[in-house]
């Protein structure tokens, strides 16, 4: 007989003996944490019999002594140990031995003492099976080794491994704290379309979906830039939304097709302003998640102390690659001396070719929070142009451990600038089989009037990715899209 065979055999006898855990209530008073705070007085071998606590959770391992056994359960906030002996009540010993398993949830009811080994524990009174298990827990969970099953089996990862719990805990700190960050701040939050007429904000493959009842194409939202700069126009001068967007394309360490971003807005500011806002920012939210300001990934050890270092791109690229600043710009000088170092399509101008060598060759050398600035106007459709140089724009991108986790740049208020930049862009994406649509009612809201404003986009997942070290974008996601699995029914 298998294991699932003899666990679903015990629920039917629960069943029959009107003992339905799925028909069964509990309501804990206690949480495994207020206990062990609440009895911490407790000497070796002392029982606080004048109190009784309830506790609910999943049985984890138990450890059987013939007249007792000893089990933890596992609840919200971390685990706690129980005791059943016969000396109490041989029916509810026989009742654990008989139907209880590992895996199970159960709500127990009883008074508290500290073992002589010095562990708070429960000594059961009651005990009601709220679940069964019809599954063993694995006996060993080796993250390394079955990474891919603990993502898939996401529940299993996060019952047995309390490290990858405290990870999606710190995940909400960190969101709740830049939601009051940005409040305490002036900006209000608020949502913009996911479902769009047409993708923009981005240059990116989206996601494509039908509206039986408009009769109408829509596509899934590749980022809000769009929709939050008519709120600008609008009246609103700061503004921010932490959601959804999704791209129809790669899967990496640092990249998922339905990743989570902040980004915000401000009027009557700059990129030197985000900046500043940006450090605030991020070296705080080490300080509060972490208790200091340093993050460590594998042996690599990084600070947020601000201010953050400033580097540009051009001047990168030029100490880089040898090329002399008067020839930064000479296409075909560019293509003929990078010919043997990087691939460059056709279509790629001599701004992407700027941006691709410092991709390629320098981002990842840089591990200390850095603003990377003032790209090159091509690479940059919704920027502002840099007044001493307009083949350059107001643009930063802040790379840690050599990967961008945010995005902002003065934005581009000038509607004939705008609209001859979008047309460059259907050039681009005609060359790359991406959609030639452009957004043309937000040239026309332009042509309203919008007040000097910056923008910052910072990916959610990256952010946590840096706060707990994590390697891989899948590790702070609590369902990454993984190809499907067959499942026997």
């Amino acid at each position: 007989m298998t294991e699932y065979e003899i666990r679903y055999n015990k629920l039917k006898r629960l069943v029959q003996a009107g003992l339905d855990p799925y028909k069964q209530k509990f309501r804990p008073t206690y949480s495994s944490a207020k206990i062990k705070e609440e009895f911490q007085y407790l000497n070796q071998g002392e029982h606080s019999v004048d109190k009784s606590v309830s506790v609910s959770g999943r049985v984890l391992t138990i450890r059987d002594f013939g007249g007792s056994v000893f089990f933890h359960i596992l609840d919200h906030a971390g685990t706690i140990q129980a005791f059943i002996e016969k000396k109490y009540s041989q029916e509810l010993l026989n009742f654990f031995k008989e139907f209880v398993d590992s895996g199970d949830i159960v709500g127990i009811e009883g008074t508290v003492f500290r073992t002589k080994k010095g562990e708070i524990t429960i000594y059961v009174n009651s005990l009601k099976i709220l679940a069964k298990s019809l599954h063993p827990l694995p006996e060993k969970w080796h993250g390394l080794k079955d990474v891919e099953a603990r993502f898939r089996a996401r529940y299993l990862d996060l019952i047995m491994n309390p490290d990858v719990r405290e990870i999606f805990i710190k995940r909400h700190k960190i969101i709740n704290f830049i939601r009051n960050f940005l409040i305490d701040r002036g900006f209000i939050e608020v949502e913009t379309p996911i479902l769009q007429p047409v993708p923009s904000g981005a240059v990116a493959r989206p996601f494509k979906t039908y509206h039986n009842e408009l009769e109408v194409e829509l596509f899934l939202r590749i980022a809000p830039e769009l929709y939050l700069k008519r709120l600008i126009i609008g009246g609103f001068d700061k503004v921010f939304e932490i959601g959804k967007n999704l791209r129809n394309e790669g899967v990496s360490s640092h990249h998922n097709p339905e990743f989570s971003m902040l980004e915000l807005y401000q009027a009557y500011s700059d990129y030197n302003d985000l900046m500043k806002l940006t450090e605030e920012l991020f070296s705080q939210v080490c300080q509060i998640i972490n208790g200091k300001l340093t993050v460590k990934r594998g042996e690599e050890e990084i600070e947020f102390s601000v201010p953050f270092p400033r580097l540009s791109i051009k001047d990168e690229f030029i100490k880089h690659s040898g090329i002399p600043e008067n020839k930064i710009k000479d296409e075909s000088f560019l293509r003929k001396v990078l010919k043997d170092k990087m691939k460059i399509e056709d279509d790629t101008d001599w701004g992407n070719i700027v941006l691709e060598y410092f991709e390629t060759f320098v981002a990842d050398k840089i591990k200390a929070p850095t603003f990377v600035i003032d790209f090159p106007t091509s690479t940059s459709p919704l920027a502002k142009r840099k007044e001493d140089d307009p083949d350059f724009t107001e643009r930063f991108e802040l790379y840690v451990f050599g990967m961008e986790v945010a995005n902002a740049f003065s934005e581009l208020s000038d509607p004939e600038d705008q609209r001859k930049r979008f047309e460059e862009q259907i050039k681009i994406r005609r060359m790359k089989e991406l959609l030639e649509d452009m957004d043309w009612d937000f040239v026309r809201a332009l042509e309203y009037g919008m007040p000097p404003t910056a923008g910052e986009g910072i990916g959610i997942d990256r952010l946590v990715m840096l706060i707990t070290g994590a390697t891989t974008i899948k590790e702070v996601i609590l369902f990454p899209t993984l190809k499907p699995e067959k499942i026997k029914e």
